[in-house]
């Protein structure tokens, strides 16, 4: 087997009994509220396999809801999520799930606001790492390891284009990039890894294109 780091071997510095149901919970929880670009005022968690089975014991509850007040996995907070989250006005229920998941430690975080609501299923792949499946419907692989742009756009020619056109003039260089859609010419999606976080500026120039309506980021 090879590592490629030396946290691949040890894992993170974390809070809690379980590097997967723990730290790689909170990433989740933090991913999740990333994308969602602010604090949601409720959520409803679903939990499928080990995760709806032992989240009690193994503080996944905790950890979701502490990720997403955006703690980090090694916060002591997480320990009383619960409390900060009743003080903050952030509502959340969990809910176990008995459905069949590909991977048994999977969370789909459902949350909103009076602004919006998003949808964001993720799963937790041991050593505290994490993968977001799907956002919103759409299918995807985003690790968390690395800052991401996630673009949802309307299903046009030079949409493509027109975002990495920005991100190169501002010298921002892409690791990976996925596009997908759930429909010929309705609403698609871009996920782009870069090398470096993403100034909100350079964001809000990506959100001024024509056909963009919506951008969020994930910092590393």
């Amino acid at each position: 087997m090879k590592f490629t780091s030396v946290f691949d071997i040890i894992g993170p510095v974390m809070i809690g009994p379980s590097s997967s149901h723990t730290a790689g919970a909170a990433r989740i929880g933090r991913v999740a509220r990333d994308l969602f670009g602010r604090k949601p005022k409720w959520a409803k968690i679903h939990l499928y396999g080990s995760f709806a089975e032992t989240f009690k014991g193994h503080g996944t509850d905790v950890a979701i809801v502490g990720g997403l007040l955006d703690f980090d996995t090694f916060d002591e907070r997480i320990k009383t999520a619960f409390e900060h989250a009743k003080n903050e006005g952030l509502e959340f229920e969990m809910i176990p799930e008995t459905a069949n998941k590909e991977h048994p430690n999977t969370a789909r975080i459902v949350m909103g606001d009076e602004m919006g609501e998003m949808s964001v299923e993720g799963i937790s792949i041991g050593g505290g790492k994490i993968e977001i499946s799907e956002v919103n419907g759409f299918k995807l692989r985003l690790t968390g390891g690395m800052p991401a742009i996630l673009v949802v756009h309307d299903d046009r020619a030079g949409c493509i284009a027109n975002v990495a056109n920005c991100l190169a003039m501002h010298h921002v260089n892409i690791g990976h990039m996925e596009v997908s859609r759930i429909e010929r010419g309705q609403t698609a999606l871009m996920v782009i890894e870069v090398d470096q976080n993403i100034d909100e500026r350079i964001l809000q120039q990506i959100s001024l294109i024509p056909n963009i309506t919506k951008v969020s980021k994930i910092n590393n």
